[in-house]
C-alpha cells in the first residue's frame, strides 16, 4: 500500500498538469454518473438502449389543487380569438415560400417566349433564376436572376399581358 502511494506521488510530481487534468476529468465523469443514476426522478424521456415499447412519454401535468378561497372567485372567461381574416396569413416564412400567382405568370411567360423550359411551380428555383438572367441579358436589364418590378414591367410589355 505504501509502495503504491509513493509511486502515485512520483507520477503526480513528474506530470502535474496531466495529473490535475486526469483528476478533474474523473471527477466530472463521476458527478455525471451519480446525477444520471441516482439524482434523476423517473425514467429518462428518451432512453438510448430501451426497446421501442418501453419508451416513456411524458404525461400532461395534473391540474393544481384549488383551495376554497380561490374556488369562490369565478375564473375569467377566455376571450374569443378573432377569426383570421380571409386571405390573412399568420406565418410570414410560409408566405414567402408559398407558390404565388405572380411567379407562376413569370414562369409561363419566360417559357412561352423561349427563355427556358421551366415547370411552372410558383416557386423561384434555379431554372427560373437562369431564365430570368437570360431575359435580363436580352433586354439589357441589370442581371440579378431575381423577380423585380423592372422584370415584371418588361415581361408585361413583351407579352402584352398584365403580370400580377
Amino acid at each position: 500500500m505504501a509502495a503504491s502511494a509513493t509511486t502515485m506521488a512520483g507520477i503526480v510530481s513528474r506530470n502535474p498538469r496531466e495529473s490535475v487534468a486526469l483528476f478533474v476529468g474523473a471527477g466530472a465523469i463521476s458527478i455525471i454518473f451519480v446525477n444520471a443514476l441516482f439524482m434523476q426522478k423517473g425514467p429518462h424521456p428518451a432512453p438510448i438502449f430501451a426497446p421501442k415499447s418501453a419508451v416513456v412519454h411524458s404525461a400532461p401535468m395534473p391540474a393544481p389543487a384549488v383551495s376554497r378561497a380561490v374556488a369562490a372567485v369565478p375564473a375569467p372567461s377566455p376571450r374569443p380569438e378573432a377569426a383570421p381574416r380571409k386571405g390573412a396569413h399568420n406565418d410570414p416564412i410560409a408566405q414567402l415560400l408559398a407558390p404565388t400567382n405572380r411567379v407562376l405568370a413569370v414562369q409561363r411567360a419566360l417559357t412561352d417566349y423561349g427563355y427556358g423550359q421551366i415547370r411552372p411551380t410558383g416557386l423561384v428555383g434555379p431554372d427560373t433564376e437562369e431564365a430570368i438572367r437570360k431575359f435580363e441579358r436580352s433586354k439589357k436589364l441589370p442581371v440579378t436572376g431575381a423577380l423585380s418590378d423592372q422584370l415584371i414591367k418588361a415581361l408585361s410589355e413583351m407579352s402584352g399581358q398584365r403580370i400580377d
